[in-house]
């Protein structure tokens, strides 16, 4: 049987010979995924630009050096994660990709999916975001409210979902690198579970079938700084055990 890391392969050299749209026309080269082939985080950026068409390799130039610092700052590494593009070729004058470029590639993405199987799905910016919530049948906000998705966490079934900005936008500069870094240190939560788990009265109304499975993974293994039970107990002030993440009371538990 053949190891996840060969079938990455021999997709990789399905996605070189591709043909199914226009872009075949004015790539230099396709750029395949890379990184761990078990990774637990999958990066996906809309498409190549110019210097990873140029060179054949992920998140090159600026916006690959803004990457690297952000994983450097929250404590990761490029080697532990696994990163792709919506699209695998380079868009000319670097447009917006267009709906049959999308589903066109979009067999290669959901393959990359299957075979590295991470639990969190890290889109970077709207096309990538948006694809990916219809995807797993997710709500897609319009255009105006879409910001604030970055830095949500979503669940969909047992994948986790965190739409972040993509590091361009800093060398574009219509965000800065602080804001950036707030919302990639959500990484850094995921990868650990709340300090307080062991003791919530959360784990023990999910272990007696009392509580829907949905609060353990969206806080507790999730985004446990977002929960509000998480930030009473930093700050010493009581709360019931009845009191949900997110501050509601359940008068069931």
């Amino acid at each position: 049987m053949e190891s996840v890391s060969d079938q990455i392969r021999a997709l990789n050299e399905r996605e070189r010979r591709c043909q199914r749209c226009r872009l075949r026309h004015t790539r230099t080269q396709v750029v395949v995924g890379e990184g761990h082939p078990r990774a637990w985080l999958m990066f996906i950026a809309q498409a190549p630009g110019r210097e990873e068409d140029r060179q054949g390799r992920m998140f090159l130039g600026p916006s690959g050096e803004v990457l690297n610092r952000l994983l450097r700052d929250v404590g990761f590494s490029r080697e532990e994660v696994y990163m792709t593009n919506l699209l695998k070729c380079f868009l000319p004058n670097c447009r917006k990709p267009r709906n049959d470029e999308i589903e066109a590639c979009r067999i290669y993405l959901d393959q990359e999916i299957a075979l590295v199987n991470p639990w969190l799905l890290v889109p970077l910016g709207y096309h990538p975001t948006k694809n990916i919530l219809q995807k797993y049948g997710l709500a897609v906000p319009n255009r105006h409210d879409f910001p604030g998705l970055f830095g949500r966490l979503m669940l969909a079934g047992r994948r986790k979902i965190l739409p972040l900005r993509h590091p361009a936008t800093v060398v574009h500069q219509s965000a800065r690198y602080d804001q950036l870094k707030a919302n990639y240190k959500k990484l850094h939560v995921m990868a650990q579970t709340c300090k307080w788990y062991e003791v919530c009265p959360m784990r023990h109304f999910y272990e007696q079938g009392r509580l829907n499975k949905y609060w353990i993974d969206r806080y507790c293994h999730g985004d446990w700084e977002s929960c509000v039970r998480f930030q009473m107990e930093e700050r010493n002030e009581p709360h019931p055990d009845n009191m949900l993440p997110d501050g509601s009371i359940d008068h069931n538990l």
